[in-house]
């Protein structure tokens, strides 16, 4: 019972953002549990590279080239998936972006860069694959929030907004769907070591220290540990949850 509970074999994964960080350590981890993962993002070499890594797992993997900010985008990379692995069981909507200054320092279009990145694209892809799930009889999806969901920054501003939004957003489609057996959920990283940490690092004084400091666990996250997580979401031991918001933060959001 409990493999079954746990059991992707047969489903279709479709990762925004796919092709590293946190997108790529969910897929990894769905790809374990039997998913066939759709590796979605702008940069084809990353793609490709990310699809060898799955499929050197043993899991079936392609990749389609999408720019979330871009609708029409949005439902060809939707397309794309039916059209080749036949439905879309789980998307997760992980596509992202900071641009850290002071909030008087940020112009209107990097306020919408990083707003339509992280919120109106999740809005976008949930819309696009809707139809085909409340066709199938069902899907998940899993929004991509963070530690910023809940704490404010000074340099954080537009990304803070998006990402408290997310879960919002998350729970209002949540309830919208939840007839259709449609359960939305949130995921709410903490400080993983990713490419967009990297650089938050280079550019926050004392941002590496503090995170120690601030976290039980003593250590910074890394991408598989929402393996697990992802999982979960995707599974039928999810099918009685919707419009959650969980950390997997190590503990970051509980320590004061």
């Amino acid at each position: 019972m409990a493999s079954k509970l746990f059991d992707l074999s047969g489903r279709v994964a479709l990762v925004t953002g796919g092709n590293g960080g946190i997108g790529l350590g969910m897929a990894q981890g769905m790809a374990d549990a039997g998913a066939t993962i759709m590796v979605a993002g702008r940069n084809a070499e990353k793609n490709a590279a990310a699809v060898k890594t799955l499929q050197a797992s043993g899991a079936q993997a392609a990749s389609v080239e999408v720019d979330v900010t871009d609708p029409d985008s949005c439902a060809a990379m939707v397309a794309a998936t039916q059209k080749q692995f036949g439905r879309v069981d789980c998307l997760v909507n992980n596509a992202g972006t900071s641009i850290r200054k002071q909030p008087q320092d940020y112009d209107l279009a990097e306020w919408h860069t990083v707003m339509n990145t992280n919120l109106t694209s999740a809005m976008v892809c949930s819309q696009a694959v809707y139809p085909l799930m409340k066709a199938q009889g069902g899907g998940k999806i899993v929004m991509i929030g963070s530690m910023m969901s809940i704490f404010g920054a000074s340099y954080a501003a537009p990304y803070s907004s998006s990402k408290g939004a997310i879960v919002q957003l998350g729970k209002s489609l949540a309830c919208s769907w939840a007839l259709d057996n449609i359960q939305v959920n949130t995921v709410l990283p903490g400080w993983i070591d990713t490419e967009l940490t990297q650089r938050a690092r280079e550019q926050v004084d004392g941002l590496h220290q503090r995170v120690l400091d601030r976290s039980p666990t003593g250590r910074w996250g890394k991408p598989d540990d929402h393996a697990g997580i992802a999982v979960f979401l995707a599974s039928p031991a999810s099918d009685f949850v919707t419009g959650t918001a969980i950390p997997v933060d190590g503990g970051f959001s509980i320590m004061v």
